[in-house]
């Protein structure tokens, strides 16, 4: 293939469609060619459905429940402790981008899921010895008053990309399931047992996933490592810089690798794939596909001169970043879902009857509840209804999903403050105390809102196909819930020091007190609801100009180009992705 490449750049060509396709081929466990009725499919997925529920068990049970450990067990603050909890989550999703580079790039999926699935069953059981041994822990103080296997369906099949549609649905299904059996069975097991049991039991779940993982070996299709994912992209923008003084030719068929834009080419370009390379978006980077004419037919350094196939990439690359940035604001409130409401169940009534008590972290598994019967019936009747209208695999496109997801989220936070000022008003003026299904409408609407935003953020990802970086797209939208979680932290400590400053609550600031009596927790979360509104018509702005489609007369211009989801259209063979 690299002869073949030198070739191809020797002569000023591109690769042909056939020798492109070779870049989709698939192996199986002994590095044969997969075989599409043995390999592939829901049969392989659903072993590592297995792994994500198992391992979504186990991590749900800590990070949920973790805020509770931190104070109550290593002694820190209210708010020192909601920093912890969303700065540890923050870094684990984050580190999910280590994980993708090396799956696209090295290791394979497969490999990449088993090697750090043992990192993570090691650090299960390092925090349960750390939780079981007093001296591993501090005294108390004096202040004291969460990869992807999508490749195991081929998005240009007309059927497998229906399936492909479904497998996030169920993969949210199993996420969603793993959630809920942490949140109950496994939180219950920490109130009651201890946190060191509770963290043991966690290290067992990430052991079975671990087990469900290899048993599905023989059915898997891997697609082979390409090498480094960065340096295509890379190239790009070096050829560029150094042609930044040339003028693109007003025939896009001379730029480099452009003799495959063809009408009958559906498998890699739109009929109108010059146009998309002469965008107003980003237009800088064309420059990288122009040929020097010095009449000597000398080959160039591909960091100098680079395909079209390669710009595109890069132009999808950056025309969805705005779109993964309008989703951090999103899962700020879901930081708080995860540690200043469950501080919040904790200062209500937990009674469930006379002799049972709700685990307070317990409380965020009332949106699973829900969604475990909500998600089969989205895909089973409103997707195939959906489908009828829009003519989308999907029901619905991911952006139109995530948009409305990000407008739920809002509503969340509404609520979240309208029970809070109503619970602290009864605490303090009253002295009552709420039960602790007062709170439940907030959770309620966020799983609703998250499964809308999450699914459809992970499936406009992976759907964007950018050659051998599915894993790693997919990881990014995990970075979505790591800068989240840091926002969070961030938020927290700004409003703190803001209104301590002010002396808007007695001097202590809005979360500056142990005591939520004494905190102002509704003003933080209308704060919130007023940023996850203006985030939402922020979304808007982005995925109309991501997706925004020219008039007719002008789209056939040189100037124009095919809108993001039209070329997506023609790009998987007529299946309307997104």
């Amino acid at each position: 293939m690299e002869q073949r490449r030198q070739l191809q750049n020797h002569k000023g060509e591109a690769m042909t469609t056939s020798e492109m396709g070779k870049e989709d081929i698939t192996l199986d466990w002994r590095g044969r060619p997969s075989n599409p009725t043995k390999h592939g499919g829901m049969r392989a997925a659903a072993f590592v459905l297995g792994l994500q529920s198992f391992e979504i068990m186990g991590i749900a049970a800590v990070g949920n429940n973790l805020i509770t450990y931190v104070i109550n067990e290593m002694h820190f603050s209210l708010s020192k402790s909601a920093n912890i909890v969303t700065n540890f989550i923050g870094t684990v999703f984050l580190l999910a981008l280590v994980g993708g580079y090396l799956s696209d790039s090295y290791l394979g999926s497969f490999w990449t899921m088993l090697i750090f699935g043992f990192v993570e069953l090691s650090g299960f059981i390092l925090l349960s010895v750390q939780a079981h041994v007093p001296q591993l822990k501090p005294p108390p103080c004096n202040n004291m008053a969460a990869a992807d296997n999508g490749e195991e369906f081929q998005p240009r099949n007309p059927k497998q990309s229906k399936k492909l549609s479904t497998y996030f649905n169920a993969a949210y299904f199993a996420f969603s399931m793993g959630e809920l059996i942490a949140l109950t069975l496994l939180v219950w097991v920490q109130t009651h047992s201890g946190m060191d049991v509770g963290f043991g039991v966690s290290a067992a779940a990430m052991a079975m996933g671990l087990i469900s993982l290899v048993s599905g070996t023989l059915y898997y299709r891997n697609k082979p490592p390409q090498g480094s994912i960065f340096t295509p992209i890379a190239q790009v923008f070096v050829a560029a810089i150094l042609k930044r003084k040339q003028v693109c030719p007003s025939n896009p068929q001379l730029l480099h690798g452009s003799q495959n834009n063809v009408p009958n080419d559906t498998t890699t370009f739109s009929s109108d794939a010059g146009s998309f390379l002469h965008a107003e978006k980003f237009r800088f980077l064309d420059k990288a596909c122009i040929k020097m004419q010095d009449g000597t037919n000398t080959k160039e350094s591909p960091w100098r001169l680079c395909t079209v196939a390669q710009v595109k990439q890069v132009k999808i690359l950056l025309s969805v970043i705005p779109i993964f940035a309008s989703t951090i604001v999103f899962n700020t409130i879901l930081a708080q879902l995860q540690t200043f409401s469950v501080q919040q169940g904790s200062m209500m009534d937990t009674k469930l009857t006379k002799s049972f008590h709700i685990p307070p972290a317990s409380l965020q598994s009332i949106p699973y509840i829900m969604l475990i019967v909500v998600v089969p019936l989205y895909d089973t009747f409103f997707v195939p209804f959906a489908r009828k209208f829009t003519g989308h695999d999907s029901g619905i496109s991911p952006l139109k999903r995530i948009g409305f997801g990000l407008f739920l989220a809002t509503f969340s936070m509404i609520a979240a403050a309208i029970m809070e000022e109503k619970r602290r008003d009864a605490a303090v003026n009253s002295n009552k105390i709420l039960s602790i299904f007062w709170i439940t409408p907030q959770f309620l609407i966020f799983g609703l809102s998250e499964m809308f935003t999450a699914v459809g953020l992970i499936e406009f990802f992976y759907k964007q196909s950018l050659k051998g970086m599915q894993a790693f797209l997919t990881a990014v939208t995990y970075c979505s819930y790591s800068f989240g979680f840091y926002l969070s932290s961030l938020l927290v400590s700004l409003v703190n020091k803001i209104t301590s400053s002010s002396g808007s609550s007695g001097g202590g600031g809005w979360l500056g007190d142990n005591n939520l009596n004494k905190d102002r927790l509704d003003l933080f979360y209308w704060l919130l609801a007023g940023l996850s509104f203006l985030n939402f018509l922020n979304y808007l702005f982005w995925s109309n100009w991501y997706s925004h489609k020219p008039s007719s007369s002008a789209s056939s211009a040189p100037g124009n180009e095919t809108p993001m989801e039209d070329y997506n259209h023609y790009r998987l063979d007529d299946n309307n992705i997104p």
